[in-house]
C-alpha cells in the first residue's frame, strides 16, 4: 500500500515538472547504445546496429516504472551518410510517455581512411512525444479540484541536433535534446503551458591498450545539464573489453553525480538533492549478437529504493567494406 500511494504522489510530481522531456538519459549509452543519446553517432562504426532495452524498477509492484527501448542506426553503403531510428515506451506509475524519431548524420572524413580515424560527424533528430496521464483512480484517492478524473494524453514535435568528433582512439559529442518547447498536458485557465525541455549533454573519452594485445580500456565522462530546471549532472565511467575466442568480453562501472541540490525527486532521469547512482554493467559480442545487463542502485543515505535492472539485446549487421565481425580496434568505436 505505501509503494501504491508513493507511485501515486511520484506521478503527479515528476509527470508535472519533468516527464515530459521525452527520452530518459539513463547509462544504458554504454551498453554500445550511444546512439540513443548522441544524434551524430548514427551510422559510426563497422557495422549497423540494432538495439533492444528493457528497464524495470521494483519487480512485482503494480505501476512500477519502466522503459523499454527500441533503436537501429547505420551507413548507407560506402557513404558519408548515416540513417537512423529509434522509438520508446517510459511507464511510471499513471503517467506515461512514448515516442519516436529519426536520425540524418554526415561523417566528414579527414584521414586517409577510418582505421587512423580524424572524422567530425553532424546529426539531427526529428520525433514526436505522446504525454499520457490516467487520473481515473484519483478521483476517490486524492481530493483536487484540478484532478479530473480523466485520461489526458497529448503529442507534442521535438529536434535534437549533436556534433561528434573522432580523433584516432579520443572522441568527443555534443547534444542539444528537445529544442523546442513542448506544452504536454499542462494547462491552466489562460489554455496551455509551454514548458522549456532542453537538455545540454557532453560527453569525453578515450579507449586505449597494447596494440594487437587482447585487453583495452575506455575511461569516460558525460556532463548533463537541463536548462529549465538548472540540473547538473556528471556521469564517471570506466570501461574494460577483453577479445575472446568466440568474440569480446566486456564490463565497466559508471557513477552518477548530481552537481546540485535538486529539489524534486523523478524516476525519468531528474535527481533528488545530491544524488549519486552507481551503475555496473557487462556485456557479451558473440559474432553479431549482443547481450548486455546493467544494474542502477541510488547511494544517497535517504532514497526511493531506486535500483534498477536493465537487459540490452542487439544485433550487428550491415558491415563496411574492409571490416568483419571481430575486428579489434574498430569494432570499440563508440
Amino acid at each position: 500500500m505505501k509503494k501504491f500511494i508513493l507511485i501515486q504522489f511520484i506521478s503527479l510530481i515528476s509527470f508535472s515538472i519533468h516527464a515530459q522531456e521525452g527520452l530518459p538519459v539513463y547509462s544504458d549509452y554504454l551498453t554500445d547504445n550511444y546512439y540513443l543519446v548522441h544524434p551524430a553517432m548514427a551510422g559510426i562504426g563497422n557495422s549497423g546496429k540494432l538495439r533492444l532495452t528493457g528497464r524495470q524498477q521494483w519487480f512485482g509492484v503494480d505501476n512500477a516504472p519502466s522503459l523499454q527501448t527500441l533503436s537501429i542506426n547505420s551507413r548507407i553503403g560506402e557513404s558519408s551518410t548515416g540513417l537512423g531510428f529509434a522509438a520508446f515506451n517510459d511507464k511510471n506509475g499513471y503517467t506515461s510517455q512514448s515516442g519516436a524519431f529519426v536520425t540524418y548524420a554526415y561523417h566528414l572524413l579527414f584521414s586517409r581512411n577510418e582505421l587512423d580515424i580524424d572524422m567530425l560527424s553532424f546529426g539531427l533528430s526529428a520525433g514526436f512525444n505522446q504525454y499520457r496521464l490516467d487520473q481515473t483512480d484519483f478521483v476517490n484517492t486524492i481530493l483536487d479540484d484540478d484532478i479530473s478524473g480523466d485520461q489526458l494524453s497529448a503529442i507534442n514535435p521535438n529536434f535534437d541536433l549533436g556534433l561528434s568528433y573522432h580523433y584516432l582512439d579520443f572522441y568527443t559529442h555534443l547534444t542539444i535534446k528537445n529544442i523546442l518547447n513542448n506544452n504536454g498536458i499542462n494547462v491552466n485557465d489562460n489554455g496551455n503551458i509551454s514548458y522549456n525541455v532542453r537538455t545540454l549533454l557532453f560527453s569525453l573519452g578515450h579507449s586505449f591498450g597494447r596494440v594487437g594485445g587482447d585487453w583495452f580500456y575506455e575511461p569516460s565522462v558525460m556532463f548533463m545539464y537541463k536548462d529549465k530546471t538548472g540540473e547538473n549532472a556528471l556521469d564517471l565511467n570506466f570501461k574494460v573489453f577483453r577479445e575472446m575466442n568466440f568474440g569480446q568480453f566486456w564490463g565497466g562501472l559508471s557513477l552518477r553525480r548530481s552537481l546540485d541540490s535538486g529539489d524534486i525527486p523523478s524516476a525519468t532521469g531528474a535527481l533528488p538533492e545530491n544524488a549519486a547512482y552507481i551503475s555496473p554493467f557487462f556485456g557479451v559480442d558473440l559474432n553479431r549478437f549482443v547481450v548486455a545487463y546493467t544494474y542502477s542502485h541510488q547511494m544517497n543515505d535517504v532514497n526511493l529504493n531506486t535500483a534498477y535492472h536493465q537487459i540490452t539485446l542487439g544485433y550487428n549487421f550491415n558491415f563496411r567494406k574492409g571490416y568483419y565481425v571481430g575486428t579489434k580496434k574498430y569494432n570499440r568505436r563508440r
